[in-house]
């Protein structure tokens, strides 16, 4: 076997592989003789038939598979043992020599390479980075302290409805004389509060209503939606589009969601017992909280900043664009010239910030071990938990959603990924001039809708 290069430019490259019959002929034999023991063709016993027979039936195809796994092997081979840092798979040149596979004994193939440019990562305090500290403020503290207390409220009952107090009784059909309708409709336990009555005269009916009273009203005008009429009748949507009717109410009980007081008892069911003791820690503690939440929004955004620094600092480095166009082009069936030209340049940049992390990476000998991504797991897991307002979550908890994300193999892929390029982060912040500021949470948010 024999393998040439041909540099094209500084980022292609052809590789030609020549293969003569002393590569493969004792392979081919292998594969047909194996093909001898396990066929079975009329007229021969298993295993019986006469190898010419087999070699004049198999032998084409099973010179080209033994052809084609020598190939993949060579390339792969090639490229690794000279340390060729491809872009995308080697693509087979479209003007192949004809293969003759009946009666040729040497073949020669030819591969092009897309070739990364050569480049070494370097950052200095000329380039610059920003860090923002989002401010927390008292009306954040105030807005998640009653978060809080909502969550670890009570149900009360209660002898009059107002608001968003639930309702729960009974209904009866009406005829057009206000009679329970024979036959009718007959609900055993209706659920509804005012707060949510969308019409205005209904709405009112409800308010203020009290234990045992009996109200008439209309469903179908009280709730515009077919969907929640059906559900509160027990009947089909088009049964719903079709009611008119009135309906007598019975009110057999009125509930009352009451948030918690701020006192100890939610200090100890937030934060565990006795954890916080008075209402200042309390304060401290949950913006602490909201601090710790918005750290990862502004180290997300440094992320984001750094990956911008990195292309920018390889944005003169030529790239074999026209050979990644052709390769995604056959490797993504669906993909069309169309999407390709929109959403090359963002694959684009996402190819150069790869290589810069690797680089990076190898440059400062960075290794990702077994601690850091569980540690990043559970990291994923809290802010899962954090995103509905659980900020204090138990460890066993925790430990099953880190042993779910890192069990299975494409989560632990892309965590080592996220976990690599923090180091890589972490690296360009200490090496840039990095300015830290303050900044109102709406005026960071504004920057991602820019």
């Amino acid at each position: 076997m024999n393998i040439s290069r041909n540099d094209v430019s500084e980022v292609n490259a052809i590789v030609t592989i020549s293969i003569d019959e002393a590569d493969y002929a004792e392979k081919v034999d292998k594969a047909l003789r194996d093909y001898r023991r396990r066929a079975n063709i009329p007229g021969f016993r298993p295993g019986m038939a006469p190898l010419g027979m087999i070699k004049k039936m198999y032998g084409r195809g099973v010179k080209a598979d033994e052809l084609n796994r020598i190939l993949q092997e060579a390339i792969f081979n090639y490229i690794r043992e000279n340390d060729i840092d491809i872009l995308g798979e080697p693509l087979p040149v479209d003007d192949q020599e004809p293969v003759d596979f009946d009666n040729d004994t040497t073949f020669n193939f030819k591969f092009e390479l897309g070739i990364a440019p050569a480049y070494e990562p370097a950052l200095n305090k000329k380039d610059n980075l920003k860090y923002y500290n989002i401010t927390v403020t008292d009306e954040m503290v105030d807005k998640q302290v009653e978060n809080y207390a909502a969550r670890f409220g009570k149900y009360n009952d209660v002898d009059e409805a107002h608001g968003k107090d639930m309702i729960k009784g009974s209904m009866d059909q009406l005829d057009a004389e206000g009679n329970t309708l024979e036959g009718g409709i007959h609900v055993d336990e209706a659920t509804m509060a005012a707060d949510y009555i969308k019409d205005e005269e209904q709405k009112k009916l409800l308010d203020g209503a009290k234990k045992g009273a009996v109200i008439r009203f209309n469903p179908k005008k009280a709730y515009d939606s077919d969907i929640e009429l059906s559900s509160m009748l027990r009947i089909t949507k088009e049964q719903a589009a079709e009611m008119t009717s009135d309906f007598n109410l019975t009110v057999n009980n009125i509930v009352r969601y009451t948030p918690s007081e701020v006192n100890q008892e939610l200090f100890d069911k937030v934060y565990g017992k006795d954890s916080v003791k008075s209402l200042e820690e309390f304060r401290t503690k949950v913006a602490d909280g909201i601090r710790a939440n918005y750290k990862e929004d502004s180290e997300y955004k440094l992320g984001i900043d750094a990956k911008a620094l990195a292309i920018k600092k390889m944005g003169k480095l030529v790239f074999p664009e026209e050979f990644l166009r052709r390769w995604l082009l056959r490797t993504n069936e669906k993909m069309t010239e169309e999407q390709l030209n929109n959403d090359f340049p963002a694959m684009l940049d996402d190819l150069k910030w790869y290589i810069f992390k690797n680089r990076m990476a190898k440059s400062h000998d960075l290794k990702i071990e077994e601690d850091e991504i569980k540690t990043f797991a559970r990291r994923m897991a809290r802010m899962q938990f954090a995103q509905y307002g659980m900020t204090e979550v138990p460890d066993d908890i925790l430990d099953n959603y880190t042993k779910e994300f890192t069990g299975k193999e494409e989560t632990l892929r892309n965590i080592s990924e996220k976990v690599l390029e923090e180091k890589v982060v972490n690296i360009m912040r200490d090496a840039a001039k990095l300015t830290e500021t303050e900044i109102s949470v709406d005026d960071f948010n504004k920057m991602f809708e820019a």
